[in-house]
């Protein structure tokens, strides 16, 4: 999986990345404040320091600005995975990589997403595919950390189980309005899947 910044990539492309990560920010963050509804394009540009007509160049509609951030998802994951190193088991790599990307998100930012994301197929398809995304770039750093090929299973499988885990915890934080951290259910679905892998290897014993 390619980094998202190249090293020989070029002072344009670069800028053109930075004004596209800006656009997505400011879109979310006026989304949460305003409503989608209620956002209009030009006032996601005139926030973004940008004419609408450069607003176009970037994005055709609103609900692209929620298509950039779930296809962002997978490559910060793929770099989290990587800053963790070697020093956990992968899938409790994978767990602390999880944990250090969602601390962060707002729960009205994440509540508004989940409405927008249930508003049209494509969003919904988006939505799939970010998770689909993220195994597929967690696995990718999991198999740079740990080369042997003969790992390969286990780690797809850590990868697989790790982003099913974080699918549940922000299933069940949204169910109950996002009153306490995502981290707090992260947390607990982990300590569902210990105990479970427990119990079956004392259930072989």
């Amino acid at each position: 999986m390619e980094k998202t910044l190249k090293p020989k990539e070029g002072v344009r492309e670069k800028k053109r990345r930075e004004m596209y990560r800006r656009i997505t920010e400011t879109g979310l963050k006026l989304f949460a404040e305003h409503g989608y509804e209620a956002t209009t394009l030009d006032a996601i540009a005139e926030a973004s320091g940008i004419a609408r007509r450069t607003f176009f160049h970037y994005f055709r509609a609103k609900e692209e600005i929620i298509l950039a951030w779930q296809k962002a998802l997978p490559d910060e994951l793929y770099a989290e995975i990587l800053s963790q190193g070697v020093k956990a088991s992968p899938l409790a790599t994978v767990q602390a990589a999880m944990m250090a990307q969602t601390v962060n998100l707002r729960a009205d930012v994440a509540a508004l997403i989940s409405r927008i994301v249930q508003s049209t197929e494509q969003l919904q398809a988006g939505n799939q595919a970010k998770f689909i995304g993220m195994e597929r770039a967690a696995f990718s750093a999991l198999r740079e950390l740990w080369p042997d090929p003969k790992r390969a299973d286990g780690l797809r499988l850590a990868a697989m189980i790790g982003v099913g885990t974080l699918r549940l915890a922000i299933d069940a934080w949204i169910e109950e309005g996002c009153e306490k951290p995502l981290e707090v259910y992260q947390q607990a679905y982990f300590a569902c899947l210990q105990k479970e892998v427990m119990e079956g290897e004392r259930l072989d014993n």
